[in-house]
Protein backbone atom coordinates (compact mmCIF):
# COMPACT_ATOMS: atom_id res chain seq x y z
CA UNK A 1 0.00 0.00 0.00
CA UNK A 2 1.32 3.41 -0.85
CA UNK A 3 1.65 6.31 1.83
CA UNK A 4 0.36 10.16 1.64
CA UNK A 5 3.90 11.61 0.59
CA UNK A 6 2.69 15.23 1.94
CA UNK A 7 1.61 13.30 5.27
CA UNK A 8 5.26 12.64 5.45
CA UNK A 9 6.79 15.17 4.85
CA UNK A 10 4.19 17.19 7.50
CA UNK A 11 5.52 14.40 9.84
CA UNK A 12 9.19 15.20 8.98
CA UNK A 13 8.84 18.68 9.93
CA UNK A 14 7.03 17.69 13.00
CA UNK A 15 9.90 15.45 13.98
CA UNK A 16 12.15 18.72 13.40
CA UNK A 17 15.73 17.94 13.68
CA UNK A 18 15.54 15.59 16.62
CA UNK A 19 18.68 13.31 16.75
CA UNK A 20 18.46 9.64 15.71
CA UNK A 21 15.26 10.19 13.72
CA UNK A 22 15.40 7.35 10.31
CA UNK A 23 13.30 6.70 7.98
CA UNK A 24 12.43 2.76 6.95
CA UNK A 25 9.14 1.28 4.30
CA UNK A 26 7.55 -1.32 7.06
CA UNK A 27 3.96 -2.01 7.46
CA UNK A 28 3.19 -1.26 3.79
CA UNK A 29 3.90 2.01 4.59
CA UNK A 30 6.96 4.73 5.60
CA UNK A 31 7.84 4.65 9.46
CA UNK A 32 10.21 6.95 11.41
CA UNK A 33 11.81 5.36 13.80
CA UNK A 34 14.00 7.14 16.76
CA UNK A 35 17.53 5.56 18.08
CA UNK A 36 16.22 1.80 15.91
CA UNK A 37 12.43 2.21 17.45
CA UNK A 38 9.41 2.97 15.75
CA UNK A 39 7.84 6.07 16.21
CA UNK A 40 4.66 6.66 14.08
CA UNK A 41 4.38 5.63 10.08
CA UNK A 42 2.13 6.52 7.33
CA UNK A 43 0.42 4.05 5.54
CA UNK A 44 -2.30 4.96 3.14
CA UNK A 45 -3.05 8.47 4.58
CA UNK A 46 -3.73 7.12 7.80
CA UNK A 47 -1.05 7.87 10.55
CA UNK A 48 0.50 4.58 12.76
CA UNK A 49 1.47 5.60 16.34
CA UNK A 50 3.20 3.37 18.40
CA UNK A 51 1.97 3.99 22.21
CA UNK A 52 2.68 1.36 24.04
CA UNK A 53 1.24 -1.32 25.88
CA UNK A 54 0.40 1.27 29.19
CA UNK A 55 -0.99 3.86 26.79
CA UNK A 56 -3.02 2.17 24.31
CA UNK A 57 -6.06 2.08 26.31
CA UNK A 58 -5.95 6.10 26.73
CA UNK A 59 -4.85 6.07 23.36
CA UNK A 60 -8.27 4.77 21.70
CA UNK A 61 -10.43 6.34 23.76
CA UNK A 62 -8.69 10.01 21.74
CA UNK A 63 -11.34 10.94 18.76
CA UNK A 64 -10.34 9.50 15.37
CA UNK A 65 -7.78 6.64 16.89
CA UNK A 66 -8.55 3.25 16.17
CA UNK A 67 -6.89 -0.36 16.97
CA UNK A 68 -4.11 -1.37 14.70
CA UNK A 69 -5.19 -4.56 13.24
CA UNK A 70 -2.58 -4.94 10.16
CA UNK A 71 -2.14 -8.35 10.92
CA UNK A 72 -6.22 -9.36 11.36
CA UNK A 73 -5.36 -9.26 15.22
CA UNK A 74 -5.10 -6.07 17.60
CA UNK A 75 -1.23 -5.00 17.99
CA UNK A 76 -1.57 -3.89 21.75
CA UNK A 77 0.38 -0.75 21.90
CA UNK A 78 -0.19 0.69 18.61
CA UNK A 79 -3.37 2.48 16.92
CA UNK A 80 -4.69 3.77 13.93
CA UNK A 81 -5.15 7.70 13.23
CA UNK A 82 -7.81 8.20 10.95
CA UNK A 83 -7.17 11.86 8.44
CA UNK A 84 -9.40 13.55 10.13
CA UNK A 85 -7.55 13.21 13.40
CA UNK A 86 -4.57 15.13 11.93
CA UNK A 87 -5.98 17.05 9.19
CA UNK A 88 -4.43 20.16 11.26
CA UNK A 89 -1.15 20.69 12.80
CA UNK A 90 -1.79 20.14 16.69
CA UNK A 91 -3.57 17.12 15.74
CA UNK A 92 -0.28 15.85 14.30
CA UNK A 93 2.10 17.42 16.36
CA UNK A 94 0.08 15.01 19.39
CA UNK A 95 0.14 12.13 17.81
CA UNK A 96 3.66 12.36 16.63
CA UNK A 97 4.87 13.54 19.77
CA UNK A 98 3.13 10.35 21.78
CA UNK A 99 4.95 8.18 19.58
CA UNK A 100 8.30 9.57 20.23
CA UNK A 101 8.23 10.19 23.51
CA UNK A 102 7.69 6.36 24.02
CA UNK A 103 10.30 5.83 21.37
CA UNK A 104 12.44 7.88 23.32
CA UNK A 105 11.93 5.51 26.56
CA UNK A 106 12.99 2.61 24.86
CA UNK A 107 16.87 1.49 24.77
CA UNK A 108 18.28 2.15 21.13
CA UNK A 109 18.49 -0.59 19.19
Amino acid sequence: MAYDEGLAQRVRETLGTRPGISEKRMFGGLCFLLRGNMTCGIRGDELMVRIGPDGWADALAQPHAREMDFTGRSLRGFVYVAAAGIEDDDGLEYWVRRGADFAGSLPPK
